[in-house]
């Protein structure tokens, strides 16, 4: 009988306790580690209504630091938030064992090089989270629709840990997309998320609809979007040329949506600018493009930051 798989969320918020609750669903060991939701989460386990049926689940652990961790895992799963504050490296190392697989579910451009610089001898994992799904309460999810998750090997390639946990998740009710360039599905993605979610910051909150609610806020998005597929072509991961009006239309077809750095803002939370503009930013000052549009948004977005913590003080 082959031992059963065990994995380790680190960041088990709304993502982090899905994923998991698909991977115990198909059978592996998981546990997590979560600080404000510890005593809820001890208590009840995590409670997950999803159109694919109770998803509720008890951890076969639950931790308040990786330091408490005794045996490595098999699949290190990080779903933390990657804003100023966070170490991710420090967070991850005391439960990394030689033989830990590390998958990244996180936004944003050039993620893993810090994490691959860290741990040289584990195989890193970047993916791509394609899911709606909302934290309601402390242990208490909502999913709403979707849930494929796009992975591959970073910098490309697929080895078959990989191509395993694709198959985890399919056997636990979602889709796992292996990519043997998951680079260039993440400058696929930063098209849609790099220029909605600053906009919808510096507009106050603004949902998709306002945002392509005017010819001349569409023609913003749509002038941010050109930008980001000139610095990924430049980056050597050219996108299909329907890339742009297949987001804009796909968009226009969602009811009105707050994206990720929406809430954040809206909440009073860190926001994910560096991975998901700032990088980009940098991406095109090193290879030379002109990004006028996304320059100006990462501007206003650290003077909007800056302000609030000068508020703050």
């Amino acid at each position: 009988m082959a031992e059963q798989v065990k994995a380790l969320v680190l960041g088990a918020g709304a993502i982090g306790s899905f994923y998991g609750a698909i991977l115990h669903r198909a059978g592996v060991a998981v546990s997590v580690v979560l600080r404000s939701e510890y005593d809820a989460v001890k208590a009840d386990g995590f409670r997950i209504s999803s159109p694919l049926g109770d998803l509720s689940f008890r951890p076969a652990a639950v931790y308040r630091s990786t330091e408490e961790v005794r045996e490595s895992p098999d699949y290190l799963i990080v779903a933390l938030k990657v804003v100023e504050g966070i170490d991710r490296v420090a967070s991850m190392r005391p439960a990394v064992g030689p033989n830990t697989t590390i998958v990244l579910i996180e936004n944003g451009i050039d993620i893993e090089p810090e994490i691959v610089e860290a741990f040289p001898n584990n195989a890193v994992v970047s993916a791509l989270a394609f899911v709606a799904v909302s934290r309601v309460g402390p242990g208490v999810v909502e999913h709403k629709a979707y849930g494929q998750l796009m992975l591959g090997d970073f910098p490309k390639g697929a080895s078959p840990a990989t191509h395993r946990f694709a198959e985890l998740l399919e056997a636990g009710g979602v889709r796992g997309v292996v990519s043997e360039n998951v680079v260039t599905e993440r400058w696929r993605k930063a098209v849609w998320n790099t220029p909605f979610n600053p906009t919808s910051v510096l507009a106050g909150g603004a949902d998709t609809k306002i945002m392509l609610g005017s010819p001349t806020s569409e023609a913003l998005i749509r002038a941010m979007m050109e930008e980001v597929c000139a610095v990924a072509a430049a980056a050597g991961h050219a996108l299909p040329d329907d890339v742009i009006e297949s987001n804009i239309v796909n968009t226009k077809k969602m009811p009105a949506y707050h994206n990720s750095m929406a809430l954040d803002f809206l909440n009073g939370r860190p926001m994910e600018v560096e991975p998901i503009l700032g990088n980009v930013v940098r991406a095109a000052e090193k290879h030379g493009v002109a990004v006028p549009h996304l320059s100006t948004a990462y501007a206003l977005m650290r003077m909007l930051i800056a302000n609030q913590q000068q508020n703050k003080a």
